[in-house]
């Protein structure tokens, strides 16, 4: 089992995982609550580069050549560009006008989303892949949001020495905001 950066062969495979960790919130974008198209709605953009959700902004986890997990982190400084083919697209293929709250900002590397598939959790990987993404970015303040319900979750980041920083609402769902600073 080993981490390395994502490539274009693993969008279809970052896609499934990233909609395994975003289901709901991908079905409030696009206005659709069709997993199919929330799943297609992905693959779209894991496979382009320059957006929120490109492979090119993920590290995998791959076992027996096999795509086990996947985490999507980005520069917070740069979400209103990589937000923006996006919220073009929703316009032109579903004619809805995506513009929620800024979810990240300048100074905080984005943990925008990570899963690890149902066959391979509890077996520490969501910890190595957290671990992987703070060990690189090391001298970086981390970021992400955990919805309030998902202590779970939530014990995970606190045990890797993330602090709750505030509180942060989300296309209609209240969400603590989570940092890791370096120490």
């Amino acid at each position: 089992m080993y981490t390395r950066p994502a490539t274009l062969s693993h969008t279809k495979a970052i896609a499934s995982l990233l909609l395994l960790a975003m289901e709901d919130f991908i079905f409030e974008c696009i206005g659709v609550t069709d997993s199919v198209q929330a799943l297609a709605f992905l693959e779209h953009f894991t496979a382009l580069e320059d957006n929120q959700y490109s492979y090119q902004n993920c590290m995998v986890i791959e076992d027996q050549n096999q795509i086990v997990a996947a985490i999507n982190c980005y520069d917070g400084s740069l979400l209103h560009t990589y937000r923006l083919p996006i919220q073009n697209y929703i316009l032109t293929h579903y004619n809805k006008n995506f513009n929620p709250e800024d979810e990240t900002n300048a100074g905080e590397l984005y943990i925008d989303s990570f899963a690890v598939l149902e066959s391979h959790r509890r077996q520490g990987i969501g910890s190595k892949l957290l671990k992987h993404i703070i060990e690189i970015y090391e001298h970086k303040t981390l970021g992400l949001l955990v919805e309030t319900h998902n202590l779970k979750a939530e014990r995970l980041y606190l045990n890797l020495s993330f602090k709750c920083v505030g509180i942060k609402t989300l296309v209609g769902k209240t969400l603590k905001h989570l940092q890791y600073t370096a120490q």
